[in-house]
């Protein structure tokens, strides 16, 4: 299960960190994902962490504003967003994919999503 937490409603140029919490899977042996997803449109991956907080992964629309990170001793993975946009508002859903053999993540390799949780930017 994973569960996220954090979202909420910020000014452009404002700063959230999300988190996502595992429990019932053994963590150290999964990635972990951020995807988004906007009304009409195919959920977006945004950015992933290997196994061991490597390799990282960032999509290029939010290469240099966001920063993840995890702790497997807590099971737990953070998106840190800085720089907000107003582009940036989504339902965030963190993802995690069993012994992953890529540095990304594709929609039909995850193995488990969270319920999601909203971000929204406001201008």
């Amino acid at each position: 299960q994973l569960v996220e937490s954090g979202g909420g409603l910020v000014q452009a140029g404002g700063s959230l960190r999300l988190s996502c919490a595992a429990s019932g899977l053994t963590f150290i042996r999964y990635s972990v994902a951020w995807f988004r997803q906007t009304p009409g449109k195919e959920r977006e991956l945004v950015s992933v962490i290997g196994k061991n907080g490597k390799p990282t992964y960032y999509s290029d629309s939010v290469k240099g504003r966001f920063t993840i990170s995890r702790n497997n001793a807590n099971n737990t993975v953070f998106l840190e967003m800085t720089n907000l946009k107003p582009e940036d508002t989504a339902v965030y859903y963190c993802a995690a994919e069993f012994e992953p053999t890529t540095e990304t993540m594709d929609l039909q390799r995850v193995d488990f999503w969270g319920q999601g949780t909203q971000v929204t930017v406001s201008s």
